[in-house]
């Protein structure tokens, strides 16, 4: 399976984030399963990729030329997908994702698993879209969702197919169900 995962750029402050994007790196690795990313050797994106080939895993990384330019490409990737800019590059990732994973990240990572959201509710990706709680990291957006239900502008079937996992371990649950 090819497992899409949006995270950001940067390591953040919290050191739970880089051991936990290794462990879900080195998940996907050792599991047969490839990565998905946006192509970066930087911070948080950098850990996973690097992860999941040390565990002899494959790596697809969708860059956009200008990100090539800086410097920012992460050359050990397998498989490497130039895009013309971030609106191909998420259009590209969506293709080929067979599962989604929002680990903690910025309003990148927010942006694209909105969209994996959207499409989802509205039945055009039949795929599970993860995002990954650690920490509690999405707890105001499972609640602004609830909220979406509560005032009937969503509903419980329309969300069918999101779900928050607070660990690597319900994130495999949950992709062996799907």
């Amino acid at each position: 399976m090819n497992i899409t995962v949006y995270l950001g750029a940067s390591k953040g402050n919290d050191n739970t984030l880089a051991n936990a994007v290794r462990e879900l790196g080195t998940w996907i690795g050792e599991s047969g399963n490839s990565l998905v990313y946006g192509g970066s050797k930087s911070g948080l994106m950098g850990e996973i990729a690097e992860s999941v080939l040390r565990a002899g895993g494959k790596v697809t990384g969708v860059e956009p030329q200008f990100f090539i330019d800086a410097g920012f490409l992460y050359e050990d990737v397998t498989n490497l997908i130039v895009t013309n800019d971030m609106s191909e590059r998420k259009a590209k990732m969506i293709e080929l994702g067979d599962a989604f994973i929002a680990f903690p990240g910025g309003t990148g990572t927010l942006e694209e698993i909105a969209e994996i959201m959207s499409k989802v509710s509205l039945g055009h990706l039949d795929a599970p879209c993860i995002l990954y709680n650690l920490n509690g990291y999405y707890d105001s957006l499972r609640d602004l969702l609830r909220h979406m239900i509560e005032k009937d502008l969503s509903t419980e079937e329309r969300q069918q197919g999101i779900y928050f996992a607070e660990n690597l371990e319900q994130i495999k649950e949950i992709l062996l169900k799907e």
